[in-house]
């Protein structure tokens, strides 16, 4: 049975919502990136279903969502850096890993038995209302099956995990389009994991240039893995115009048969770059090809989940 689709604007339906959560189940809530697929970060045994539902690998770490600065410090060590980013930026499209308190409710699965969580206070008003109800965090990795195209709405939700949740909060379409910037302060250093809907450039004015981390198949935070975000079909980038069995993703003056901008604006290409692809994938093409995207502000996070959904398989 496909889990109900509630407005995410509705009281009652936070509030069914929370209480679902509390007796472990699993909850798919619209947050400004893409849609999460939320468990108490408490619950073992929660967090265990959560993993099975996506197909995730149990060494993969969740991203645990907080209310704001004062849940945070219930869960990591809060140097001075962690609280300036914060403050500039949340609630917002930004993650950051600190070390773990010993006495944080995360359970070990949550944070895959590592000594550090991802935390992020999300921006869309529904997922606030929803962490606010609960009352503690709550993981919440991208609603949809691991590897796959992320879902930016409830729909995506749906057709992806729909028979294996208990209830879908329906916001709308996701407003960033892409996931969370995700930096970590571990040993007083300021780590860039993985490229987001924050630009790397505002982070840096805060921080100074940040070191980069590569791809990892024994991950220290979700996003990590060389191969993630991928349709059905293969992946060519930095295309111009498409080959024999291919569909083109038009960027700027290349039109292609779907264009993320015709504009060339990367906040426009990054809101749309997930229901473009999934678009383009359930029409059955052998390949789908993309247009070169700038490597700047928001560029950076798109390319870097185009390679990723263009990687090689298992």
């Amino acid at each position: 049975m496909t889990a109900p689709v509630l407005p995410a604007d509705s009281p009652d339906a936070i509030a069914r919502a929370a209480a679902l959560l509390r007796e472990g189940g699993l909850v798919a809530m619209p947050t400004e990136t893409v849609y999460g697929l939320a468990a108490d970060a408490s619950n073992a045994v929660a967090v265990a279903r959560l993993y099975a539902a996506k197909g995730r690998p149990r060494f993969n770490p969740l991203i645990a969502h907080v209310a704001g600065i004062e849940m945070a410090k219930r869960l990591v060590e809060w140097p001075a850096l962690a609280d300036e980013l914060a403050r500039a930026f949340w609630p917002g499209p930004l993650t950051l890993v600190l070390p773990k308190l010993k006495a944080a409710p995360i359970c070990d699965l949550a944070n895959a038995g590592l000594d550090s969580v991802a935390i992020r206070a999300p921006g869309h008003a529904a997922a606030q209302a929803l962490l606010a109800a609960f009352g503690g965090p709550l993981v919440a990795p991208s609603a949809n099956p691991s590897g796959g195209v992320s879902p930016t709405t409830a729909s995506h939700v749906s057709d992806g995990l729909g028979d294996r949740l208990d209830l879908i909060l329906d916001g709308g379409a996701c407003t960033v389009g892409v996931e969370s910037t995700v930096i970590a302060i571990l040993d007083g250093r300021a780590t860039l994991l993985r490229p987001g809907g924050l630009e790397r450039s505002r982070i840096e004015a805060i921080t100074g240039p940040l070191a980069i981390a590569g791809h990892s198949e024994a991950p220290t935070s979700p996003g990590m893995l060389a191969s993630h975000y991928a349709p059905t079909a293969t992946m060519r980038l930095n295309a111009t115009q498409a080959r024999d069995g291919e569909v083109l993703l038009g960027f700027g003056a290349i039109q292609g048969d779907l264009n993320l901008s015709a504009s060339g604006d990367l906040a426009e290409a990054a809101a749309k770059l997930f229901a473009a692809l999934r678009q383009l994938d359930a029409s059955g093409p052998k390949s789908i090809a993309v247009a070169p995207i700038p490597d700047e502000g928001l560029g950076e996070a798109i390319n870097d989940r185009l390679q990723r959904a263009a990687a090689p398989r298992d």
